[in-house]
């Protein structure tokens, strides 16, 4: 097939193991909710890099309408969170840890925002390659984890940091050290994260999650959503927690999902998106 001249080139197979390749797999669930006529996520860009990138998503990570649809649930969960806070501070600055792939720029911005996305190097050149950033977009490889990255945000902005996808993925301790930093370099800032239940947390450390054969990496740090108050004590400058609940669904997931909202032993050991407030600097008197 021959590519017009209005049409991105294809890009060749990524080669992306363990965690990277999540990037991959969180992708191609919100496309394929994204094609969907009764979708419950509007992910064009999604759809677009699917169709691009030279890779076996089909075949490697299976095609459940239901884990889509789950995945698309959560991001729109960081999406209302990130627009909230463009509809507070229009000027403000949005921080993505371990963005992989995801496409939220392109489904929330307000055209006057800046954004950063901190990745790994490869990721973030493969990022470049798929997605290359406008003028209001940096793309910053270095470690998430690893506070260098602050020393790029414009004090002068609101911030709101977003780690979707990604704390799992660490030892616990790395965790609540990349908390406390951000609580303590961003004051009057926000953090909103994800977490998976501890019950899922053990199955892909003993090794028995996967789905189509495709096999998570293991995810040593989780939280049950009834827990999430504990976060607080990574820091006194965490002034606030709050809880985001997925809303809408579809079929089976939305007839479902109030009900394990409204039952407290599904409700506390579900997967969990809360947003972190931090405190403002105490000014000198």
């Amino acid at each position: 097939m021959t590519v017009g001249a209005d049409r991105p080139e294809p890009v060749k197979r990524p080669e992306l193991e363990a965690v990277p390749e999540t990037a991959l797999w969180t992708l191609w669930h919100r496309a394929l909710e994204a094609r969907r006529p009764d979708t419950v996520l509007q992910d064009p860009k999604a759809v677009e890099l699917v169709d691009r990138i030279d890779y076996p998503f089909a075949e490697r990570f299976g095609t459940s309408g239901t884990q889509a649809q789950l995945q698309a649930l959560r991001a729109a969960c960081f999406d209302r969170e990130v627009a909230d806070f463009l509809a507070r501070e229009p000027r403000g600055t949005v921080v993505c840890l371990g963005e992989g792939l995801e496409t939220q720029y392109w489904r929330v911005d307000n055209g006057r925002a800046r954004w950063l996305s901190v990745d790994l190097p490869d990721l973030v050149a493969l990022r470049e390659a798929l997605l290359p950033p406008g003028e209001r977009q940096r793309y910053l490889a270095a470690d998430a984890t690893e506070l260098g990255w602050a020393d790029e945000v414009d004090r002068s902005r609101e911030v709101l940091i977003s780690a979707q996808g990604l704390l799992m993925y660490l030892p616990p301790a790395r965790v609540r050290s990349l908390i406390a930093d951000c609580a303590e370099r961003f004051p009057g800032g926000s953090l909103v994260l994800d977490a998976v239940p501890r019950w899922f947390s053990r199955l892909t450390l003993n090794g028995k999650m996967h789905a189509h054969g495709y096999r998570p990496p293991p995810m040593p740090w989780a939280m049950d959503a009834g827990e999430r108050e504990k976060l607080r004590t990574a820091s006194p400058a965490v002034s606030a927690v709050r809880d985001v609940r997925p809303t809408g669904g579809r079929g089976l997931v939305g007839a479902l999902l109030p009900l394990a909202l409204a039952t407290p032993a599904l409700a506390a050991r579900r997967p969990s998106v809360t947003v972190l407030d931090f405190a403002e600097r105490p000014r000198p008197s």
